[in-house]
């Protein structure tokens, strides 16, 4: 892997699953820009303005993340919920 030429073994934390999470979180951020960039190019497409293909990528940057907390959370929550259902049917 690339960034294993750069970073040292010792900083790259394991979880449970073995799952490095330094490069787990390298990965969500390089994803970010990736589909920032795309929203950029769809919006320039569609309005064929610069400055406001600009100003929808920035602001999607802040509404994705935040959407993204609140789905995650939603998440969560049903998992508790499945798992207090089925405590309770035990």
């Amino acid at each position: 892997m690339l960034l294993d030429t750069f970073l040292p073994k010792r900083s790259i934390r394991k979880g449970v699953d073995g799952k490095e999470h330094f490069i787990s979180f390298l990965k969500g951020v390089s994803w970010r820009v990736v589909g920032t960039l795309d929203t950029i190019m769809i919006s320039y497409f569609v309005t064929g303005k610069i400055h406001m293909a600009l100003s929808i990528g920035s602001v999607e940057v802040f509404t994705k993340i935040t959407l993204f907390y609140f789905h995650d959370r939603l998440w969560e929550l049903a998992k508790a919920k499945k798992i207090n259902v089925q405590q309770h049917e035990a």
